[in-house]
């Protein structure tokens, strides 16, 4: 497995190696003794949540607060999608910045997001399936989020506004500047 690091400390960039002939193809998708000496920390995924979406769905800006915050690492099984992740750690050098990068069924990249950011994707393709892993148990009291169209983080979603699809609570979460962090 190749990993990357990318300029948000702490956020890597896996790709599998894939063995592929005639009959299709195999790769692993996750070994914790392998991924942990990769990224450094002894991570423990419990919960493995899996979404369904279509062409311009936006699911985000999203995190989980305090002693219930989460690492994640996502994957598309389906289709391509466009995946955020924004450092939101208090102090940190590259707090409001961002990471954007194409996962999918093709390239079977995978992003590996640490605690301290909030985290959406957009939908490119017709359809997609999206797998990820977190670190601690979803809980309804401690999620947040950020508003995904906040001038301040300015990202490109890749697709125009007008094709965009939110959820009716994600348009009504906060700009980073009065997120609960």
């Amino acid at each position: 497995m190749k990993a990357t690091e990318t300029h948000l400390k702490g956020c890597f960039i896996l790709e599998p190696q894939v063995y592929e002939d005639k009959r299709g193809y195999f790769f692993e998708s996750f070994n914790k003794e392998k991924f942990n000496t990769i990224i450094g920390q002894d991570i423990n995924f419990v919960q493995d949540n899996q979404s369904r979406s279509f062409k311009g769905v936006l699911r985000g800006l999203h995190y989980q607060t305090g002693k219930h915050a989460q690492a994640k690492l996502v994957r598309v099984i389906k289709g391509l999608v466009l995946d955020v992740a924004v450092d939101i750690r208090e102090g940190s050098v590259t707090f409001g910045q961002q990471v954007s990068v194409e996962l999918s069924n093709k390239n079977k990249k995978q992003l590996f997001i640490p605690r301290g950011f909030a985290h959406g994707f957009i939908v490119l393709s017709d359809e997609a399936v999206f797998s990820y892993k977190c670190d601690n148990y979803y809980n309804k009291e401690s999620e947040a989020g950020i508003i995904y169209n906040d001038p301040k983080l300015n990202i490109d979603w890749g697709l125009s506004e007008s094709e965009i699809i939110v959820s009716e609570k994600d348009v009504l979460l906060p700009k980073l500047d009065n997120a609960i962090l």
